[in-house]
């Protein structure tokens, strides 16, 4: 039996309220509420994070993003607007997202179904929780039947699918005999490109630009401390592979640089096109 390293899935779910402390200090106040804002920003399942104006302008790509915290931590989507508004392209992004949910989760969840069937998308991207890729039997008794059954309302919905390979954790799953980051990597790559396969569908092979980056650019820091999700510079390597995926074309030179510096932002776009445009 695999077992679980990811918090439950009310891991940021808000404290019980309590009264003590709720003063006239204004100060006070203001600090509670904007925690609480930025709170309910993080746990939202469904939120439009950009739109193109016109909704019959055929011009606009929309892309809707089915994840868990690896997509909504540093607004993965909203990067991957900017990142394509800076390339001249109009785009349109959605996102349902909750810490730790599986697609399983999704397939259950009337939010992403109704967030789903809201409009014509032109790309679903699917993300399924971090480790799930990487145990064959978490794989194929949750995550290829739930991917399945969700491709196949995308399809009904006319989008086309893509499915985001995600990176391992920097200290790979020991519990379930992988000892390292590499090994991790192999059959997170392993599980996404069988079911891929199996259903025809493209992949955003964000995890082998991971790879990439870790073994040829050190100076480049991907991971949090927690060892697990990214840091900007990784939302923005992931964001960099989904352009030169969506609209095949590489992002070197685009001058969105998501608070990077130069020299960082060029090297990330030049490990995101070579992964993705230099492979059949």
């Amino acid at each position: 039996m695999w077992k679980w390293l990811d918090p439950p899935r009310n891991w940021m779910q808000k404290p019980a309220r309590s009264t003590k402390g709720f003063g006239p200090n204004k100060s006070c106040r203001m600090k509670r509420f904007l925690s609480l804002a930025i709170l309910f920003l993080v746990v939202c399942s469904c939120s439009l994070t950009t739109k193109c104006g016109d909704a019959q302008d055929t011009s606009c790509t929309s892309v809707l993003f089915i994840g868990n915290s690896y997509t909504f931590v540093n607004d993965l989507p909203n990067t991957f607007a900017k990142l394509a508004r800076s390339g001249g392209n109009k785009v349109e992004v959605g996102m349902s997202a909750q810490g730790g949910w599986t697609l399983s989760d999704h397939i259950q969840s009337t939010e992403t179904l109704h967030l789903l069937n809201s409009k014509k998308w032109n790309f679903v991207v699917l993300q399924e929780q971090s480790q799930i890729p990487s145990v064959a039997p978490a794989r194929t008794q949750s995550m290829y039947s739930a991917a399945r059954e969700l491709v196949r309302k995308i399809r009904d919905n006319g989008a086309a699918l893509i499915f985001f390979v995600t990176w391992a954790r920097r200290d790979g799953l020991t519990e379930n005999g992988m000892n390292d980051y590499e090994s991790m990597q192999a059959q997170i790559d392993y599980g996404y490109v069988e079911i891929a396969q199996e259903l025809n569908a493209p992949i955003a092979p964000v995890g082998a630009a991971w790879l990439t980056a870790v073994k040829e650019h050190p100076e480049l820091v991907l991971w949090q401390e927690d060892g697990s999700h990214p840091t900007e510079q990784g939302t923005y390597l992931a964001a960099c592979v989904f352009y030169a995926v969506i609209f095949h074309e590489s992002p070197n030179g685009l001058k969105y640089r998501s608070g990077l510096s130069r020299e960082n932002a060029s090297t990330i776009q030049s490990v995101a096109s070579g992964t993705v445009l230099n492979i059949p």
